[in-house]
């Protein structure tokens, strides 16, 4: 099976991961890239678009019904804001792509970076972690082929992807000794893993429709 992908967020260390496994992966076709500044990266199976309105999606909804499969990698840090503030970046803007691609083309493989703690019953006393449970309903429930929801811990950083938030930056550099002993830890994922887990959640399919990180280095080795 070739894949068609799209990618948001992939300026981001998650994304910018998977993007990069995609680009490798042969089975992989094309990628077609949705940000708001440019990623400077030149490809033969990569496509940008730039595009300032994550409330709308409707002027570039044509493009959808080229893609096969999308990898939601976009999303902000909770920290210092409302739940509002939060929740229209995480679950608004979410809802409008998936409402724009599930009007284009609903046989489409549906992907979205969660984390670790998210709240399915969306009752919990923490904000983050209720939105992101909500995000994730909503995503199961759209009617696409398939969805998986990537709660991932503790990411490791490789082939020099950054985090687009400096402090990570800042720890990953004290941790990074560490990293050898980190990645024998099945509690541990890496940006190369969750990028074949995606790869391979398209071609072959997975049991589980949230993913921790033990079940992401699984799928990623299937």
């Amino acid at each position: 099976m070739k894949i068609k992908a799209i990618i948001t967020g992939s300026t981001g260390m998650v994304g910018k991961g998977i993007l990069l496994e995609c680009l490798e992966r042969e089975e992989v076709e094309s990628v077609l890239v949705i940000n708001r500044k440019p990623l400077g990266l030149v490809h033969p199976k990569l496509k940008e678009i730039l595009h300032q309105d994550f409330s709308d999606f409707s002027i570039i909804k044509e493009e959808f019904s080229n893609y096969n499969a999308c990898f939601h990698c976009m999303g902000v840090s909770s920290i210092g804001k409302t739940e509002d503030e939060f929740l229209i970046p995480t679950y608004n803007f979410t809802k409008a792509l998936v409402d724009e691609m599930n009007a284009v083309k609903s046989n489409m493989v549906f992907n979205y970076v969660s984390g670790s703690g998210t709240d399915s019953s969306e009752l919990g006393n923490i904000m983050w972690a209720r939105i992101k449970g909500k995000t994730e309903n909503m995503i199961l429930n759209a009617g696409f082929k398939d969805a998986y929801m990537f709660r991932a811990g503790m990411i490791l950083p490789e082939k020099g992807v950054k985090s687009s938030t400096g402090w990570y930056n800042s720890i990953y550099v004290i941790l990074k000794p560490l990293f050898p002993f980190f990645k024998k830890m099945n509690s541990v994922t890496t940006s190369v893993k969750i990028g074949d887990a995606m790869i391979n959640s398209v071609c072959k399919g997975f049991e589980k429709k949230h993913l921790e990180n033990q079940d992401i280095n699984t799928l990623a080795t299937q």
